[in-house]
């Protein structure tokens, strides 16, 4: 298409709901005046009323996937693409003129989630007695430097992370926020939470990666993963405490970085996960995605390996 997109008129233009039929997704029902709900046509689901759609705001929300959005956010999800090239099938589509805009960033710099957003409070204490040298941190090439940095280490202490390493989450303004326990022979769970805590709502890392005024920023799924690239060199580097990029982490994002670099795990669901989370992110960011070797994680990398990967790859 020759001329720009004007995405807000697209937005505007084209009814959701129109847009759910077309692609045949039934099953929907009425829950409100304007509201919708019914399984989700993104994921598949067990919830058969996990996929929300408010008509009046042009808005769905599944709170299962957590995949949300407007009406470019649908498109692009099922077809897996970007915004731009979901905008231009909506314009084909509906047979809406083209402009001469450009694409705003700022499109993509408001969250769009239909969910209520749980506030993250900080903690009114701090674990004391957390042994930065244990043998664990050493074993998964983790230097007692990098552990005082990150105040990581084992709690001997009481509690619900007692004889596990804990990991502080900070929020964006580097408050603490939480602790994650991590079990040190792989019982499960494998990483204990607080209960309730909203991982969708923080980046692991984000204020101390944000300080250093990079533009770009490389994106891994664990703990470890940040803590490994940290110490190879890259300080722009942030976790998604798992495999799923959400809209508010999206929105952080994009308040402090202008490009992205992927480099999740070398298995199934991480390839998976880097194609869709790149087709999200399309839109807003230049996006780089790093695929390691079948089965590799960033934190079995020697340190030198992530330099070689990264600096190749443009990741600072």
């Amino acid at each position: 298409m020759a001329g720009g997109i004007e995405f807000a008129s697209i937005k505007q233009a084209v009814p959701l709901m129109r847009v759910l039929e077309r692609y045949r997704i039934g099953g929907l029902r009425r829950s409100g005046k304007d509201q919708w709900r019914g399984r989700c046509p993104l994921h598949g689901g067990e919830g058969q009323d996990t996929f929300h759609v408010n008509a009046a705001r042009q808005l769905f929300h599944c709170f299962s996937c957590d995949a949300g959005g407007t009406v470019l956010d649908l498109v692009a999800a099922i077809e897996h693409c970007g915004v731009r090239e979901a905008a231009q099938k909506l314009v084909g589509w509906w047979n809406l003129p083209a402009t001469d805009s450009r694409q705003p960033r700022a499109s993509c710099r408001q969250p769009t989630v239909t969910e209520k957003s749980k506030s993250l409070r900080p903690l009114g204490f701090r674990l004391r007695g957390v042994d930065g040298e244990h043998p664990y941190l050493s074993a998964r090439g983790i230097a007692a430097q990098t552990a005082a940095e990150y105040e990581i280490g084992f709690y001997a202490g009481p509690g619900l992370l007692s004889r596990r390493v804990v990991i502080p989450i900070h929020d964006e303004a580097g408050q603490l926020v939480a602790y994650c326990g991590r079990s040190l022979d792989g019982a499960e769970p494998r990483y204990k939470f607080p209960a309730g805590f909203p991982k969708s709502q923080v980046l692991f890392n984000l204020h101390r990666a944000a300080t250093g005024g990079a533009e770009t920023v490389i994106v891994v799924e664990g703990f470890f993963d940040c803590l490994r690239v940290h110490q190879a060199g890259f300080s722009a580097v942030v976790a998604l405490m798992g495999s799923a990029l959400y809209e508010r982490q999206r929105w952080l994002l994009s308040q402090r970085f202008r490009k992205i670099v992927l480099m999740l795990d070398g298995d199934q669901a991480g390839r998976r996960a880097s194609a869709a989370i790149a087709a999200r992110l399309a839109g807003c960011f230049p996006v780089k995605v790093i695929e390691l070797a079948a089965g590799l994680q960033p934190d079995q990398l020697s340190e030198r390996a992530i330099q070689q990967i990264l600096t190749k790859e443009g990741g600072g």
